[in-house]
Formats: structure tokens, C-alpha cells, sequence
């Protein structure tokens, strides 16, 4: 049974940073690429950063580029957030794309619909 499960979400001041995680269980991110979305109140969800199983390229979205950075060990996803600001507050999850194609190519995709599996989120509050 495939499960994902973050956690390190909190609140921070402005400036500040966390890290959070996402542990699989159940399958490999050898052939999995993972994704972190986040969903703000009254807004869409919106890809954050991915990871691409095997070669592990990455792939940010440009308001968080040179702030996050995603990384995966031990069957983990880690996403290591730095100079937090208040609209970076919002419900963050991960996810884990088992396509065959992503995998071949190396990719990871910022459409939720590409994503089979989805943990609970975890609550990100950047406010002073």
C-alpha cells in the first residue's frame, strides 16, 4: 500500500525557514517522481517543486527558485524552505507520479492530474 506522509509544517515569522518532509512507504522514488503542491485559502493548487525519480532532476516554480530546494534520501523528500514569506503560507503536499513516461525521460510535472498518489498536506503559516 502506497503512503506518503509530511510532516515539519509549522508557524514561522517572515525571513524564517523549515523543512519539510515526505516519507513513502509501500514503493520506491527509484521509480516515483514526487511533487510538493501547495493550496493557500480561496486559491488553486499550485506546483511548488518536483523531483524526478531515478537521476533526480529538479524543477521549481519561479516565486520560490534560489529560496527551496528539494532533495530526496532514504526513501524521503525533503523540501528545505528558506527566507519564508506570508504568501508562501498554505496547506503543502506532496505527491508521487508512478508514469512509466516521466520516469523514461526524467521528468517531474507541475499538473496535479499527472499524480497517483497524494499524502494529507501539511499546514505552512508565515506571518510575524
Amino acid at each position: 500500500q502506497v503512503q506518503l506522509v509530511e510532516s515539519g509544517g509549522g508557524l514561522v515569522q517572515p525571513g524564517g525557514s523549515l523543512r519539510l518532509t515526505c516519507a513513502a512507504s509501500g514503493m520506491s522514488l527509484d521509480y516515483y517522481a514526487i511533487g510538493w503542491f501547495r493550496q493557500a485559502p480561496g486559491k488553486e493548487r499550485e506546483g511548488v517543486s518536483c523531483i524526478s525519480s531515478g537521476i533526480a532532476n529538479t524543477k521549481y516554480t519561479d516565486s520560490v527558485k534560489g529560496r527551496f530546494t528539494i532533495s530526496k534520501h532514504n526513501n524521503q523528500v525533503y523540501l528545505e524552505m528558506n527566507s519564508l514569506k506570508p504568501d508562501d503560507t498554505a496547506v503543502y503536499f506532496c505527491a508521487a507520479d508512478r508514469s512509466t513516461h516521466t520516469r523514461l525521460l526524467g521528468l517531474c510535472l507541475f499538473r496535479a492530474e499527472d499524480y497517483d498518489f497524494w499524502g494529507q498536506g501539511t499546514q505552512v503559516t508565515v506571518s510575524a
